[in-house]
């Protein structure tokens, strides 16, 4: 599914860099840009420094001078837009529109026609110069103006963080990456374990005067039954003998 993010009269180096961060972070690596302030913004070194490993995007970066250029190969153009217009295109949250889009219910095709007409779809999200926005007229030949849901009273989002928001909205429309576990998953102590961990809590409960050996009534099957809930490691059977056996140690002097 081909994918573009192009940034019009971007003012900032750092807004760019910063920009293709973000796409490379979603997976995403098509960027252009649309006349933007300084020339040579490619190769500027905060551009270099915001993009933090995202060289490559930046290597792939095309610059051109008008957004006719930009636009080959593209069929959908999603404007972005917070401020209101007398008329244009249907405003939508990007999640909404997305879901729309790669459901393909925008077309009266059938289904799998649409689903097919989408996989050769062209999708490009536009984004204006950071003091201005994107004009009119840019907006009025998209078909659909994206607007970030943002706090009423002060919905400004920098150009960097707004195409993060879109590119990871449309990566989890697009069906998103697995999440990775931070750390590895802990092993879990087995029956054998638990159950000596329980004889060494029932002895230290006896010792305190917690449990009476003559009628224990369902406590130790239900620490039993928590015990199992909480799928303990082998170090937590530890600290929890180590706990045991502190209780036992101060309750005998009491004896």
């Amino acid at each position: 599914m081909k994918t573009r993010f192009i940034l019009i009269n971007t003012s900032h180096a750092g807004n760019v860099g910063a920009a293709a961060r973000a796409l490379k972070t979603m997976g995403f690596d098509d960027l252009v840009l649309v006349a933007p302030r300084w020339p040579n913004v490619l190769r500027k070194e905060e551009t270099v420094q915001r993009a933090s490993g995202a060289l490559d995007v930046l290597e792939n970066c095309r610059i051109v001078e008008t957004l006719d250029e930009a636009l080959d190969g593209i069929s959908h153009l999603c404007a972005t837009a917070m401020t209101p217009r007398d008329f244009g295109p249907p405003t939508r949250t990007p999640r909404e529109h997305f879901e729309l889009l790669v459901n393909g219910r925008l077309s009266q095709a059938p289904d799998a026609e649409a689903a097919a007409a989408f996989n050769e779809t062209g999708v490009a999200f536009l984004f204006g110069c950071e003091r201005f926005g994107m004009s009119n007229d840019d907006v009025y030949r998209c078909n659909v103006a994206l607007s970030i849901p943002t706090n009423p009273q002060f919905g400004s989002l920098n150009l960097a963080s707004a195409v993060q928001v879109v590119a990871y909205d449309w990566r989890q429309a697009l069906g998103g990456y697995e999440v990775q576990e931070a750390t590895a998953p802990a092993d879990r102590a087995d029956a054998a374990q638990v159950a000596g961990m329980l004889d060494h809590w029932e002895q230290a409960l006896s010792e305190i005067g917690f449990l009476d050996p003559a009628a224990p009534k369902k406590l130790m099957p239900r620490l039993n039954q928590l015990f199992n809930r909480a799928q303990l490691t082998p170090e937590e059977i530890h600290i929890l003998r180590g706990v045991a056996k502190a209780m036992i140690r101060c309750a005998q002097p009491k004896r």
